[in-house]
């Protein structure tokens, strides 16, 4: 069988080097004779006991290892680590875990590359560790798959008092609203935060087997596509169809299209554009604007509705979706089975047009993401305008200024905050935060203590969950300059979402003049990786990748 990388391992021609290799080898309790003539397959698993997202993932991997045996390969299996945004919440854990996906990356690149794997299956469930394997992918070029380690279910999908809905605002019991939000399996939080709207991304890139990305974490289903993921990377090998193949502009100008109509995660224009730049092209957030007038949102999946992914996976998942949008998809891009994408849409099938909507009947005409200019935000900023009431899609009041989430939180504590103000929240960008940690807590405050008429503006970012009107990754960021850095009190500032600007009552000269005499604070970083992180980030407009 082909064996493209792993090959030299078993060459003999640097003896006695080879002798010495082989002698390691021999205490993995494996064929030697198999290993010269099989792939050697990387399982590459998040796989933690910390996260419900991914304490499944053990399993789904012996799945895959199973296959990959049965089709005539090797498989062997790594892990990376798998960061939760919901442990981190609120405390100094968040300024590490956008960061991680770098890791993440560089961890599955220098593995693989290190020890001459021939394939590789990536499984994980939730957001940095998706992007993440998907950027070392670009990078590898090795024949891969993905397997998506699907959602999970709330509780309130098991109460008596579930009205088949899982939004949170659909019930005014308290202990209701907890059960919209606790997780009663395992899989990823069942509301379309950046996890879910990456495990629909893979499979819109391409990267995973049609209709495997929306099958829940605890349905026998998922054991089947680990196992036929196994089988398809050793065939895959033989093909020599690899990563690239699969991923290119056109992959990724799809996903984007599917992002912006399931109402995805405002994270996407951090790892679209980081995915494209690993592919030596750039994706602008421009071309966010470019397609979300013409592109809708077809779901209404929590925090922009009452569904969940449980229900987008009744609906037809993903490939029913695409369908809706086949028009405007590039439908020659190729798909880790060798289909083109045209062979997925033709097969696929919207079973209930009240969770995927059509075209002519759209929960919102736009797509969901916007990228919002302006003079406080030269190179972008962004909001899920699918999740904001549209009696706050234009909104104007004086800013309320913080140099910190965690200075907001105490003000909110106060009841210092008041109805009609724009409260700022920066130096919580990639530089400044650093490491620009989501500012959940906030919003999640503001909503509990009954704020209906105010706006939050950040130059960090937000959890997928997040609705209203939140705007984040206001660039350039305040650390570096940027305009957020020149605000003050009592600032006058206009949100116009439908007109796709964000903007300050300041003169060009008044906001040069208070920039030049402004004084950066110098937050500490403890040493170690964050300190060098914080040295090559770019820009959160480029994806906040490493430079």
């Amino acid at each position: 069988m082909s064996k493209p990388k792993s090959s030299p391992i078993f060459d003999e021609s640097d003896f006695p080097v080879s002798v010495a290799r082989l002698a390691i080898m021999q205490g993995l309790g494996v064929d030697i004779d198999e290993l010269k003539a099989k792939p050697i397959i990387a399982v590459a698993s998040s796989h933690t006991e910390m996260n419900p997202g991914h304490m499944h993932l053990r399993t789904l991997a012996e799945r895959v290892k199973e296959g990959v045996h049965a089709a005539g390969g090797i498989p062997f299996e790594f892990n990376v680590p798998a960061p939760c945004d919901g442990f981190t919440e609120g405390n100094e854990g968040m300024r590490y875990v956008l960061p991680q996906r770098e890791i993440i990356a560089d961890m599955v690149e220098t593995y693989a590359r290190s020890m001459l794997f021939d394939g590789m299956v990536l499984i994980a469930s939730c957001d940095k560790i998706i992007p993440g394997m998907i950027m070392a992918a670009a990078r590898l070029d090795l024949p891969t798959v993905m397997l998506t380690g699907g959602p999970g279910a709330f509780a309130i999908r098991f109460s008596a008092r579930s009205t088949g809905s899982i939004f949170h605002k659909d019930y005014p019991d308290l202990l209701d609203k907890l059960a919209t939000a606790t997780c009663a399996t395992c899989g990823s939080c069942e509301l379309m935060g950046t996890a879910n709207t990456f495990q629909c991304l893979a499979e819109a890139m391409g990267l995973t087997i049609p209709g495997s990305a929306n099958v829940p974490a605890y349905f026998s289903e998922k054991l089947l596509f680990a196992r036929r993921a196994g089988k398809r990377v050793v065939e895959m090998v033989e093909e020599g169809l690899t990563a690239r193949r699969v991923l290119d502009e056109r992959s990724i100008e799809n996903a984007l299209m599917v992002d912006l109509a399931i109402g995805g995660s405002t994270n996407s224009a951090l790892h679209l554009p980081a995915i494209a730049h690993e592919l030596g092209h750039e994706l602008p957030l421009s071309r966010f604007n470019d397609l979300n007038r013409r592109i809708p949102t077809l779901c209404s999946i929590a925090p922009n509705g009452p569904h969940g992914i449980q229900d987008l996976y009744r609906a037809g998942g993903v490939p029913a979706v695409m369908k809706v949008l086949a028009e405007d998809l590039h439908l020659d891009s190729v798909n880790v089975m060798g289909q083109r994408l045209m062979e997925v849409v033709e097969a696929a099938e919207v079973k209930d047009v009240g969770v995927i909507r059509s075209r002519e009947n759209p929960y919102f005409p736009e797509g969901g993401t916007v990228v919002l200019y302006g003079n406080l935000a030269p190179e972008g900023a962004v909001v899920k305008q699918s999740a904001v009431d549209p009696g706050m899609r234009r909104f104007a009041g004086p800013a309320r200024v913080f140099e910190s989430e965690s200075g907001c939180l105490a003000a909110l504590r106060e009841g210092t905050l008041r109805e009609g103000e724009v409260i700022v929240i920066r130096n919580e960008g990639p530089k400044g935060g650093p490491g620009m940690p989501e500012t959940l807590a906030v919003t999640m405050g503001l909503e509990l203590h009954g704020f209906t008429r105010v706006a939050l503006i950040t130059d960090g970012r937000f959890s997928g969950a997040t609705s209203g009107p939140c705007i984040g990754h206001v660039s350039p960021e305040a650390a570096v300059g940027g305009p957020i850095a020149a605000l003050r009190d009592g600032d006058e500032i206009s949100i116009d979402i439908p007109g796709r600007s964000l903007e300050v009552k300041l003169s060009p000269e008044e906001i040069a003049a208070r920039l030049a005499e402004r004084r950066p604070g110098e937050r500490e970083v403890p040493p170690g990786f964050m300190r060098r992180y914080v040295k090559l980030v770019g820009s959160a407009s480029r994806g906040a990748v490493l430079e």
